[in-house]
């Protein structure tokens, strides 16, 4: 405030039951009334667009982001219409070719893109995928010149290549010609030396699609093929490849890296949504049937559903399974590989699990560990395929950052995966602990990291990231909150506030999902369910009953308030439909608690 007085915080929140401040979201009430008059807007809508940053003239195109009003040119992304130029040519002339892909979602449809629109020219693209455990991330030395053995002419990397220095070194020595389509960052100003590099956010690129995942500058390029293909004449006797048709694969990969959904990359994602719903992907239709799930395409099923399940081959089975079921038109081979990739998911859901309660453990019995800066902890023989899941679990639990370590004892190393907190740049004290010689590898971005470790340094290591995050923890601790978007009651919680909101999806980074609070409410028929969860059912004063659910919270101070029918209480949410045996109604997803005598 003005006077220098505190500012309380939303409801008088200034600490809830897991430790954070409540905040209005911020909006500038003249924007908020340009939304309103311009989009006949409902007030609370029109200021969580403002909140958001949407400026008055770019109502139009948030609320209704289309291809047409946001797809860039080509020609902005550096090398990208001379990649396009060389895979064009090196169709015509019927060169050797193999994709190589990153083992994650993003790699996979990136891969498939490629794949398909090849297919469509009449040309079999095949996919190469580095295996996890075995291989590592990214290209190798080892890799190419397995590949430029096996008679492969020209290789295009998608969700890697960028910072693979040494092997791209390797294949100009072998005389392997590469093309790079990447999104990640690139160390300095050094540009490796390969045929063509697309990359948003190499230093030299003007595109200004840094966001943009894999899987988009791919849609991209797709783009820009078909131009070329169309300049030689090549669509004289046979159609010009409808891009659009693989949306639903750019899609895949913006939600699943987790990309910033803002400008053209939102734009793909709606987009894509709509072309996932009509499921003519035979792989993504037989991986929604396997999983027993129904209806039109959501982030939910894209986030929760599909990509884990797609992301299980690389983690803890075969690395080329994701790739494959995007890739494949055949009903039957994609049911065989949707089966296994479903049951591999299982598998790894146990791994997981067995994981996240020991390296809980590591962190509760250790001194002080708990309390520090940031966590590392690091046991033999974790599966490095979850580690970085864990990482973000245990992320959740103490909001802090996390690094997971796995020690192969028979290599002598420690693989390990990080994620952050807002506000603490991971990424960036990681590369200062392998400048520092603390690391055999390691890099990432401001949330997210993985690096190799000898074991016999780890100790060390977390000394040096905990000196070297305390400063940037204490303020991201600080300022850990909640931002909330409008009050509500019990009996306003239902399906048309949904559905007005929804006007706002899809939601991820850049867009977040609007949150709502409810105040004074009471918790009737709490029930804790297998998994850690509770449900309850919320009354107030209004008059509403609303059913609540809170995943993950068993022995947690929220869980524990949760299962205890006491006084009031506030909570903090999202809402969400509820269409089980077609009632159409909305369910709560409580995401914080707070007690009014405590807050």
């Amino acid at each position: 405030m003005a006077d220098g007085s505190p500012q309380l915080g939303y409801l008088g929140v200034t600490r809830s039951l897991s430790g954070r401040l409540w905040r209005e979201r911020a909006a500038d009430p003249e924007l908020v009334r340009r939304h309103q008059l311009n989009h006949g807007l409902s007030e609370p809508l029109a200021r969580a667009l403002a909140a958001r940053g949407v400026l008055a003239e770019q109502g139009e195109t948030y609320l209704n982001p289309t291809l047409k009003a946001l797809f860039p040119d080509p020609s902005t992304f550096t090398d990208m219409d001379k990649a396009a130029a060389i895979l064009v040519d090196a169709l015509e002339r019927q060169r050797p070719l193999v994709v190589f892909a990153d083992y994650d979602v993003d790699g996979a449809s990136s891969a498939a893109q490629l794949v398909r629109w090849f297919r469509a020219l009449g040309h079999d693209l095949p996919i190469y995928v580095p295996d996890r455990i075995l291989e590592g991330y990214g290209p190798s030395p080892a890799a190419f010149r397995r590949l430029k053995a096996e008679g492969a002419d020209l290789v295009i990397t998608v969700d890697c290549g960028a910072a693979a220095h040494d092997a791209l070194a390797c294949a100009a020595e072998i005389g392997l010609e590469v093309v790079v389509i990447d999104h990640h960052l690139m160390r300095g100003e050094e540009i490796p030396h390969v045929a063509a590099l697309v990359n948003p956010n190499r230093p030299d690129d003007m595109s200004g699609q840094g966001r943009l995942a894999a899987a988009g500058v791919t849609f991209v390029l797709l783009a820009a093929l078909n131009r070329e293909a169309r300049k030689r004449g090549l669509f004289g006797d046979r159609p010009e490849p409808d891009i659009r048709q693989w949306l639903d694969l750019a899609a895949m990969g913006a939600i699943c890296d987790v990309t910033e959904l803002r400008g053209f990359n939102r734009a793909l994602a709606a987009q894509g949504l709509k072309v996932m719903s009509c499921w003519r992907n035979p792989g993504l239709k037989a991986l929604m049937e396997v999983a027993k799930s129904q209806g039109p395409a959501s982030v939910f099923h894209v986030g929760f559903i599909l990509g884990p399940r797609i992301n299980a081959g690389g983690r803890i089975g075969r690395a080329d399974l994701g790739a494959r079921l995007l890739a494949t038109d055949d009903p039957e081979e994609a049911r065989g590989l949707a089966e296994e990739l479903d049951a591999l998911n299982a598998s790894r859901k146990e791994v997981e699990r067995e994981v996240t309660e020991a390296a809980i453990a590591h962190i509760e019995t250790e001194s002080n560990q708990a309390d520090a800066p940031m966590l590392l902890v690091a046991q033999d023989d974790w599966h490095p395929g979850v580690i970085g899941i864990v990482a973000g679990r245990l992320r959740e639990k103490y909001r802090k950052p996390v690094v997971v370590v796995g020690v192969d004892r028979a290599a002598n190393v420690g693989k390990g995966s990080g994620r952050s907190q807002p506000g603490v740049n991971l990424g960036r004290a990681v590369q200062a602990a392998y400048d520092e010689g603390l690391l055999l590898a390691g890099g990432g971005h401001a949330m997210a990291a993985g690096l190799s470790v000898r074991p016999g340094t780890i100790p060390e290591l977390r000394a040096f990231l905990c000196e070297r995050l305390a400063a940037e923890s204490e303020i991201a601790t600080a300022a850990d909150g909640l931002e909330i978007d409008a009050l509500v009651t019990t009996k306003g919680c239902d399906r048309a506030l949904w559905q007005d909101f929804q006007r706002m999806a899809p939601f991820g980074p850049g867009n977040a999902e609007p949150l709502f609070a409810l105040a004074d409410v009471r918790v009737e028929r709490p029930m804790a369910l297998k998994g850690g969860h509770v449900r309850v059912t919320l009354t107030d004063p209004s008059g509403g009953r609303l059913k609540a659910v809170a995943w993950r919270v068993e022995g947690s101070e929220t869980g524990r308030r949760l299962l205890t029918e006491g006084g009031a209480i506030h909570v903090a949410g999202r809402l969400k439909p509820d269409d089980w045996q077609g009632r159409q109604g909305v369910e709560f997803e409580i995401e914080d608690v707070a007690d009014p005598r405590r807050a």
